[in-house]
């Protein structure tokens, strides 16, 4: 089965893809998304019910893309649809903090990243 992740604005295509085939997709990881949960009918929040997959989204703490209140709608979104999800908010993190060719790549951020990623690879498709 397919693991989605995405980075940034791939964040919303792979919770997308996930809720568009439920039965294909067996977890989804996102760093540093942003406008996740919005008044956009195509929000990502409004389709979570739909997931079967695991979710493990790890959002930038300086993020002006991803207020803490849409961290919470979309939490809220999650927990509402009994999706087994977890989200982390990296303290002093700036979006884009994965990327190691900008001025906010943060290392330690960035390591935890890869750690996080391969667990959920490593739990969930072997």
């Amino acid at each position: 089965m397919p693991v989605p992740a995405g980075y940034c604005m791939g964040v919303r295509h792979a919770l997308h893809t996930a809720a568009a085939h439920p039965d294909r997709v067996a977890a989804v990881a996102g760093f540093h998304g942003s406008r996740l949960a919005t008044e956009d009918p195509h929000s990502p929040h409004n389709v979570v019910d739909r997931i079967t997959a695991e979710v493990y989204l790890a959002h930038a703490d300086a993020d002006p893309g991803l207020p803490p209140e849409q961290i919470e709608q979309l939490d809220a979104a999650f927990t509402a649809a009994g999706t087994t999800f977890r989200t982390e908010v990296c303290p002093g993190a700036d979006h884009g903090f994965t990327q190691s060719d900008t001025d906010v790549y943060d290392a330690g951020e960035d390591a935890r990243h890869w750690s996080e990623l391969i667990d959920l690879f490593t739990r969930v498709l072997c």
